[in-house]
């Protein structure tokens, strides 16, 4: 019933945001086989709305999501009535985790089943107007995303570097606004062919670091690059 009830508010967002929203969508070369990802990335974490970029997806995927769905989620957001009671509504495979390293990250990672599509904002935080956290620091890549693909030896992994959303609504700033335009560049990567390309034994401490790097560099990058086909 959780799945059924998840599947249908997933159409619903992708209705409604097709409706009232733009996409800019800049594809991959590589194409992307929805039947082999179990790794989405969220990098440039802006806006709790950015669940309106569902509307890309395509349908044979997001009744995957309503099945095998996970993702961590801050406390403080899913313990708030309205916002909390959504998000996990649409994602029985929510976790709330903590931002310090405890047993919220332990069990979320327990949880982790062998078909699971897990999607991760790796920040772990929102980006405020100014550019920086809630708390005045840089915006950067968290490790718990390492602990994830150090586990993973198949399948693929979208990167989804989103060109931010505070023009649709600012966090803690008012109701979002509609008939904006949604842009986000897609890479696509083999998972057991990027963990192995950094040369250090996976898991280890010097592969830990090369990959935060990575993603790092991923993040900071932004649309600097040029960019293939988009609609």
């Amino acid at each position: 019933m959780k799945n059924l009830i998840s599947f249908f508010i997933l159409i619903s967002i992708k209705v409604f945001s097709k409706i009232f929203y733009r996409y800019k969508i800049h594809w991959p070369e590589k194409e992307i086989i929805w039947d082999d990802i179990k790794l989405i990335v969220f990098l440039n974490h802006t806006s709790l709305f950015e669940f309106l970029f569902i509307g890309f997806l395509p349908v044979s995927f997001l009744w995957k999501l309503s099945k095998r769905m996970i993702a961590p989620g801050a406390d403080k957001t899913l313990d708030r009535p309205v916002v909390g009671a959504f998000f996990k509504l649409f994602s029985p495979g929510m976790t709330s985790i903590s931002r310090k390293r405890d047993d919220t990250w332990e069990h979320f990672m327990n949880s982790i089943a062998a078909n699971s599509i897990i999607l991760i904002a790796p920040e772990g935080r929102m980006k405020r107007k100014n550019g920086l956290d809630l708390d005045g620091n840089k915006m950067t890549v968290k490790p718990g995303v390492v602990d994830i693909l150090s586990g993973l030896n198949s399948g693929q992994m979208i990167v989804a570097h989103s060109a931010g959303l505070h023009h649709v609504q600012i966090p803690d700033e008012g109701l979002p606004r509609i008939f904006k335009t949604l842009e986000i560049r897609l890479s696509v990567f083999d998972i057991k062919t990027y963990t192995e390309s950094f040369n250090e034994p996976i898991g280890e401490k010097n592969w830990r670091k090369l990959v935060l790097d990575d993603l790092q560099q991923k993040l900071e990058e932004g649309f600097s690059e040029p960019q293939n086909k988009t609609t």
